[in-house]
């Protein structure tokens, strides 16, 4: 075997810590780190990309002159909560500012995940984005518990709600707890009815237990689409109902207007998501925006209080501290 070819994954893994330990804490170059492993350059260069990628190695920049650090004071100071920015140039694309809001939610999300916790995760199109590029986090007994059902008339859900969730067990090394109810029900009644259920109970009882909910903030007016808004589950009336009640958002099918009050938007009371005086309760509530367009939404999410931590891009920071 050649010094370049790649070694098993358990004597990789070791690898890349070693030569991690190496580059990042005694400050060898990659050509001396190759000397001592007795390999080449460019193998040590993939093996801290590995260590990187694997979550072996955790890089943080803090900068105190970058203007992304003084929003970050900005919106702490303003609506008491934890902001961490990425830095997104104006001219990059909804999507690809999607993409890279969501890669660095998936890099830190160490900070608020530990062992033995429970996680609720809500479904829709930043959380798909962030599922897809997770970093391995194998602590044990951690819990993802799924926070709003996600069938309609057109259909179930489960295949797309239970791949996010799928995607995030296997990273955490978690196990998964689905909600298999619609999104919204027909009736206020049937709800009430499912909610009796012990089977029901049981998922609600460990949303009511979660230490950790990641979610993000629909929006109608998004460039790229909340999926609640584009997924077949809503429909006219539906709509008809937001707008009389001046909706401009929602956190897990739960809808709020910009002043944050929510209790009384009629659609709520069909919702499967947690209220938010159950999701006030969690400890660590991170929410994570992509796009200045949603700006408002989230205006509303922080006046009703849900949110702890915001993960957000600069431009949608930019729009919100001028709200």
């Amino acid at each position: 075997m050649s010094d370049d070819a790649e070694p098993p994954l358990p004597a990789r893994t070791s690898a890349a810590l070693r030569a991690a330990q190496l580059y990042y804490m005694q400050d060898l170059t990659m050509e001396a780190i190759a000397r001592e492993l007795g390999t080449s350059r460019s193998s040590v260069s993939r093996l801290l990309t590995f260590a990187r990628d694997t979550g072996l190695v955790d890089i943080r920049i803090r900068s105190p002159l970058e203007a992304s650090t003084a929003l970050e004071g900005q919106i702490a100071r303003r609506f008491d909560v934890a902001a961490h920015i990425v830095p997104v140039p104006d001219h990059t694309s909804d999507v690809d500012r999607l993409a890279r809001v969501a890669l660095s939610t998936a890099r830190m999300l160490d900070r608020f995940v530990d062992a033995t916790m429970t996680v609720g995760i809500a479904w829709g199109s930043t959380m798909s984005a962030i599922s897809r590029v997770l970093v391995p986090l194998q602590r044990p007994g951690i819990r993802v518990v799924q926070l709003n059902g996600a069938g309609n008339t057109r259909t179930t859900g489960v295949d797309y709600a239970s791949e996010i969730l799928r995607r995030f067990g296997d990273a955490f090394g978690a196990s998964i707890e689905q909600f298999p109810v619609p999104a919204f029900f027909d009736d206020r009644a049937t709800k009430t009815a499912m909610w009796r259920e012990r089977s029901t109970r049981r998922v609600l009882d460990l949303q009511r237990s979660m230490d950790v909910a990641l979610f993000s903030v629909g929006s109608p007016l998004a460039q790229v689409p909340s999926h609640v808004y584009m997924g077949g589950y809503l429909e006219r009336s539906d709509y008809d109902s937001l707008g009389r009640d001046r909706v401009v958002g929602d956190v897990a099918t739960v809808f709020f207007r910009a002043d944050g009050s929510w209790r009384d938007v009629e659609l709520n009371a069909r919702a499967s998501g947690p209220g938010f005086d159950v999701l006030a309760r969690v400890p660590r509530r991170v929410c994570v925006v992509s796009g200045a367009a949603k700006a408002r939404s989230l205006r509303g999410a922080l006046a009703a209080g849900v949110v702890t931590d915001l993960v957000l891009d600069e431009g949608a920071a930019r729009e919100l501290v001028a709200l």
